[in-house]
């Protein structure tokens, strides 16, 4: 008979609770809309809500017990409930016991872009070698780190996890929680600068990360990036291990040597720690070829099979809102629509041009971009948002719809050619942009998450002839 992720007794002594029967659950759930039959339901309170108002539903709808810290009216004394003196510190205690229980190798991933993608890469490659579970979406906080350790099965061999942030102080609990053998740090950028007094401030939150590695572990860092020094300087007084830089640099362990970006993703060249190698991911652009760098560095600190993962990279793909591109088929022919609504930085952005650029295009085809704000960028956001004039223009880009305030302040600068329009909110965009689109064209979305652009994208999905039949993207939220 197979064990459950969870008896009664295992969560009381975690949590020191009391458990008011008996009872084993098999899954997780803080959202009691997503309770299936046999999780555990922690009843969450926050200032706009409170998950012991759910606890009946949570029960009818099939969960096997619950952590609260209150009895609400209506449920027997005797119904499978541990109490606790506070829920949100008894899931951060569950998570705790869970990475204590655990023999696995675990793998935590932080950056300013390209956490989620690189996660995903990660378990894409090591599901193939070895039992793996990996943080669902972005669940990257101080509710959901400890959440998806919670739900890490106990035989799990490999544990990736996403650790995010957007202050100071934020990833050290985290990263203490997760204690991981190897840690990632993809790239350290002005994003959500509006809480930082500089990028070099930002270098620091990330490398809080590196205060939770086990003894003996790997830091994996970006050799190209302006704070690689500072950052491995910072690696270095904690007494980590192993430093293993990645990146185009010359002096990376594992360096890129060349990457063509094609319809399918990329075609990479690289050398990882002496040994030249050729792959492809399902990944595009050269920002993806460089995450890549750092899966590989991610598996040799694993003990994986290096030359295995690189071959199964092929099978990563870009998720919805991260760069997940599709075709559409119009009366007249078809177009490409690369959904990169999920967020945006001014690294982000840059970095989704290139791709654009670097993408063929068709007879009579044209680069499309329709961009939303950029959030978090404090006083510095008008300028960032303007500095982004020329990358637009060097990626050789047709036309531009813009949304936002902040999005007008570039607008204005573009050459007359490639305004296409400007809204202050995004379902303003969505008649003309839609109307714009022809066959031939590559169009990109892309905006802060708080933008909405995600509208855009639906009604530019819809267009499709075939589209009640279309199958629904691979949701990365």
């Amino acid at each position: 008979m197979t064990q459950p992720l969870w008896t009664s007794a295992e969560i009381a002594a975690a949590v020191k609770g009391t458990a008011q029967a008996a009872f084993a659950a098999d899954g997780v759930s803080i959202d009691s809309r997503k309770v299936g039959k046999g999780d555990l339901f922690i009843a969450l309170q926050g200032p706009n809500f409170d998950g012991h108002e759910y606890i009946k539903s949570a029960l009818a709808a099939g969960a096997a017990g619950i952590i609260a810290h209150r009895l609400p009216a209506g449920v027997a004394a005797h119904a499978p409930i541990v109490l606790v003196k506070d829920t949100l510190q008894a899931l951060q205690d569950l998570g705790a016991a869970a990475r204590n229980r655990s023999a696995a190798k675990f793998i935590a991933v932080t950056g300013s872009v390209g956490k989620t993608s690189t996660k995903e890469a990660l378990k894409t490659v090591l599901s193939a070698q070895a039992r793996t579970f990996a943080s669902e979406g972005n669940l990257n906080n101080h509710w959901g780190a400890p959440l998806s350790l919670a739900r890490m099965p106990r035989d799990a061999e490999i544990g990736i996890f996403e650790l995010g942030m957007n202050h100071a102080g934020e990833i050290r609990p985290l990263a203490r929680m997760v204690r991981p053998h190897a840690v990632i740090i993809t790239i350290v950028e002005a994003v959500h600068i509006e809480f930082f007094a500089s990028v070099a401030e930002i270098a620091d939150a990330k490398a809080e990360i590196l205060e939770g590695l086990e003894r003996g572990g790997t830091a994996i860092l970006p050799r190209d990036n302006a704070h690689f020094a500072r950052m491995a300087a910072r690696a270095k007084a904690l007494g980590v291990a192993q430093i293993v830089g990645f990146g185009a640099d010359a002096q990376s362990d594992v360096r890129l040597i060349s990457c063509e970006t094609t319809p399918q993703g990329n075609q990479v060249s690289a050398d990882v720690f002496g040994v030249r190698i050729a792959f492809s991911t399902g990944l595009a652009g050269r920002h993806q070829a460089i995450n890549a760098l750092s899966v590989l560095a991610a598996v040799q600190a694993v003990g994986g099979d290096v030359l295995r993962a690189a071959r199964d990279l092929a099978g990563a793909k870009a998720l919805k809102g991260r760069g997940y591109r599709e075709e559409i088929e119009l009366d007249q022919g078809r177009f490409t629509l690369i959904d990169e609504s999920y967020n945006a930085s001014p690294a982000a952005m840059r970095a989704a041009f290139t791709v654009l650029a670097d993408l063929p295009i068709a007879k009579g085809g044209r680069r499309i971009v329709i961009l939303g704000d950029m959030r978090e960028l404090g006083s510095e956001g008008p300028a960032l948002h303007r500095g982004l004039k020329d990358d637009l223009v060097a990626a050789g880009i047709d036309r531009a719809f813009l949304v936002g305030p902040l999005m007008g302040e570039l607008y204005a600068l573009l050459p007359v050619s490639m305004r296409a329009g400007h809204t202050a909110d995004s379902l303003a965009m969505v008649a003309p942009a839609s109307a714009d689109i022809g066959a031939g064209d590559i169009v990109l979305v892309k905006g802060s998450l708080g933008t909405r652009m995600a509208p855009i994208v639906e009604a530019i999905r819809a267009m499709d002839i075939h589209a009640t039949a279309r199958p629904k993207a691979a949701n990365g939220h």
